[in-house]
C-alpha cells in the first residue's frame, strides 16, 4: 500500500501547484492482489483510491495506465481516463468539491518472466493545454506463479500392454453319437473325420515339445427324452465306451495321459441349443416352454404335447444329443523371455506384434526399448507401439516427439481413451490447455489417473474450485499446489507428506507452505532439500515473491546465492 504520494501528485499536477496541503494529508491506494497473482494465463488486479476533495481541476484530464516492467520489458494494460467537471474530454467525471473514488482494473498476458516484475503507473495529466512529466509510480510487486508448479509431468501416462501369451490353450472336440437307448460303439462313428483329426491332434501335442497336453476327458450325454433312471445309465455307459476307446488309443500309440470324464444325464443346455440354432418352424413355441417349467418331466410332457413339433424334435434335434464328447486341451508353448528378447536385437521380424512388445517389457534400458517400440511401429503400425514410444519421449520431456507419437497411435485407434488421455497430459505439458481438455474428454471412464489429469488442467485454467474437486484425496505434488492456491496450507502439508515419491518439488512446495505460515525453518530446511534434488529450484527461488519476506534473511540468502 502506497500512502499519500501517488494522490498529491495527482492534486498537484491536476490543480497545476507544484506543493499544496494534500502533501501533508496521504490518501491510499491498494492493489488487490498484492503481490500480483498469475491465475491461468492472465495476471489480474484492481486498483483503488480516493481522489482527495477540491483538488480535481474542474478541467483537469488524468489518463492512468498500469504498467508491469519485468526484464527489461513493459506490459502495459488498458488506461483509464478521469476528466473534471467542466473538461471537454470524455472519461470517468470527479466532482471537484467532493473528490472521488479511483477504481481501475488491469490485465497482463503472463510471461514467464514475469515473475520477478514490478506494477507501476504512468500518467498524463493536463488543464487545457498544460501538461506536468510526472515519473512512472510504483504500486506493487509481483508476480506469484505457484500454479506453475503444477506440472502435467506429475500425472502418469498410460501403458496399452501387450496381450502376450507364452502358453495358449487350444480346443479339439469330437463326437461320438449313440443310437436312442444305446451305448455300444459304431465303427461309422469311431472312423470319422473329426474323430482322426482328434487323435492325430493327441499324438502331436505329446510328441512336440511346444506343445503339452492339459486336459484330455469324455462327457457322456443323453437326450432328455425318456426316464431320468434310464437316461442316466445311457449317460454313464456312453462316457465309459467312449473313455476305453480313447484309452486303447493312446496304448496304441504310447501315449500317456489321463482321461477324465463327467455326465449329463438330460442334456437340456444342448437340447436349447440346438433348438435356437435350428431352422425349424415354431421353435419359440418350444423355447417359451423351456422359458416356463423347469421341471424336468413336466417340460417333456408339455413339449411331447405339441404333436407336430415334437416330430421334427425326434428327427433334426434329439439324435444329435445322444453322445459322449471327446475333449483336448492343448497347452501350446511359446518362446522363452531369452529367445524373444534375442531375437528382438537380431531379427525382430521372427516374433509376431505381441511378442515384439512383450519384449520391450523384459529390458530396462530405454533406448532398447525404443528400438523395439520402432520396429513394431514399422512392421505392423501398431497403435501400441507408437504409444509406447510417445511414453519414453514424454519422460525425457520431449513433448513435441511425445505428441506425435500419441497422434500417430490415434489414426489408428481414435477412441481409445488411454491413447486420449496421453495426448491430453502431453498437450498439457505444452501449454495446449485447449487440446488438453478435448483429449481429456475423451478419456472418461478409464484410468485412475484421470480425475489428477483434470485436476492440473484445472488448476493451469485458474478454476481452483474445479481443480479441488477433482483430485479429491489425491496425494501428489499437483494436488498439494491447489491446496496452497486455495490457502489450506494444513491439507497441503499433509499432502505434501504422503506424496509416494517425493522429489524436489515436493521439497520446493514444503518452503513454500513454510513461507505462507511464516515458518522459516521449514523454508530453510525444505529449500535446501529442494536445490539438492534439483538445482535449478535455486534460480527460481531467488526471484520467487512467495519468499519475499525472507530475501533479506542471511541463511535465504546462503542458500540461493
Amino acid at each position: 500500500m502506497k500512502k499519500g504520494l501517488f494522490f498529491s501528485l495527482i492534486a498537484a499536477v491536476v490543480v497545476l501547484v507544484s506543493c499544496n496541503n494534500s502533501l501533508q494529508n496521504p490518501d491510499q491506494i491498494t492493489v488487490n492482489p498484492n503481490p500480483l497473482q498469475k491465475v491461468g494465463a492472465k495476471v489480474d488486479a484492481d486498483i483503488t483510491g480516493t481522489f482527495p476533495a477540491k483538488k480535481f481541476a474542474k478541467k483537469g484530464v488524468l489518463v492512468v495506465t498500469p504498467v508491469l516492467k519485468y526484464a527489461g520489458k513493459e506490459a502495459l494494460s488498458e488506461s483509464v481516463t478521469y476528466v473534471g467537471e467542466k473538461a471537454k474530454e470524455n472519461g470517468k467525471a470527479v466532482n471537484y468539491k467532493e473528490g472521488g473514488k479511483y477504481t481501475q482494473h488491469c490485465s497482463f498476458t503472463y510471461e514467464p518472466e514475469m515473475r520477478k516484475a514490478e506494477l507501476y503507473l504512468r500518467f498524463e495529466a493536463r488543464v487545457g493545454n498544460k501538461t506536468v512529466e510526472i515519473p512512472d509510480l510504483k504500486i506493487a510487486d509481483g508476480v506469484l506463479a505457484t500454479d506453475e508448479l503444477a506440472e502435467a509431468q506429475d500425472n502418469k501416462t498410460a501403458a496399452t500392454p501387450d496381450k502376450f501369451q507364452r502358453i495358449i490353450q487350444e480346443l479339439t472336440e469330437a463326437d461320438i453319437k449313440f443310437l436312442i437307448q444305446q451305448s455300444n460303439l459304431r465303427s461309422s462313428e469311431t472312423r470319422s473325420e473329426a474323430i482322426k483329426a482328434l487323435q492325430a491332434a493327441i499324438k502331436d501335442a505329446d510328441k512336440d515339445e511346444k506343445k503339452a497336453i492339459n486336459k484330455l476327458e469324455v462327457s457322456g450325454y443323453a437326450s432328455p427324452d425318456g426316464g431320468l433312471d434310464l437316461n442316466e445309465k445311457l449317460a454313464q455307459n456312453r462316457k465309459k465306451v467312449a473313455q476305453d476307446f480313447l484309452k486303447q488309443g493312446l496304448k496304441k500309440d504310447k501315449v500317456k495321459a489321463e482321461v477324465g470324464g463327467e455326465v449329463t444325464a438330460e442334456d437340456w443346455a444342448g437340447f436349447q441349443a440346438a433348438v435356437e440354432q435350428s431352422n425349424m418352424q415354431n421353435k419359440d413355441l418350444v423355447l417359451r416352454v423351456l422359458s416356463m417349467y423347469s421341471d424336468p418331466e413336466e417340460r417333456e410332457a408339455q413339449i411331447k404335447n405339441l404333436s407336430e413339433v415334437y416330430d421334427v424334435l425326434k428327427q433334426e434335434i434329439l439324435p444329435a444329443l445322444r453322445r459322449s464328447r471327446l475333449i483336448l486341451v492343448t497347452d501350446l508353448i511359446g518362446k522363452s523371455d531369452e529367445e524373444i528378447a534375442a531375437l528382438a536385437k537380431n531379427d525382430p521380424a521372427q516374433l509376431s506384434v505381441e511378442e515384439l512388445l512383450y519384449a520391450a517389457t523384459l529390458t530396462q534400458d530405454n533406448a532398447e526399448k525404443m528400438a523395439i517400440y520402432q520396429k513394431a511401429a514399422e512392421l505392423y503400425n501398431d497403435y501400441r507401439a507408437y504409444n509406447g514410444q510417445g511414453e519414453l519421449y514424454f519422460a525425457q520431456n520431449n513433448v513435441a516427439e511425445a505428441r506425435r507419437c500419441y497422434a500417430k497411435a490415434l489414426e489408428i485407434q481414435p477412441n481409445d481413451p488411454d491413447l486420449n488421455y496421453n495426448a491430453g497430459v502431453a498437450a498439457m505439458a505444452d501449454n495446449d490447455l485447449e487440446k488438453a481438455e478435448a483429449y481429456l474428454g475423451k478419456a472418461a471412464g478409464t484410468n485412475a489417473n484421470l480425475n489428477a489429469a483434470l485436476g492440473t488442467l484445472y488448476t493451469k485454467k485458474g478454476d481452483y474450485a474445479a481443480a479441488k474437486k477433482a483430485y479429491g484425496n489425491t496425494a501428489t505434488n499437483n494436488a498439494a499446489v491447489q491446496q496452497i492456491l486455495n490457502e489450506d496450507y494444513a491439507a497441503a502439508r499433509q499432502t505434501l507428506n504422503n506424496v509416494a515419491e517425493p522429489n524436489g518439488t515436493t521439497a520446493y512446495l514444503k518452503a513454500i507452505v513454510g513461507a505462507r505460515t511464516n515458518d522459516k525453518a521449514a523454508v530453510i530446511e525444505n529449500l535446501k532439500s529442494a536445490i539438492a534434488q534439483d538445482a535449478a529450484l535455486k534460480d527460481r527461488a531467488k526471484d520467487d515473491i512467495e519468499f519475499a519476506k525472507f530475501a533479506e534473511d542471511a541463511e535465504f540468502q546462503a542458500i540461493v546465492k
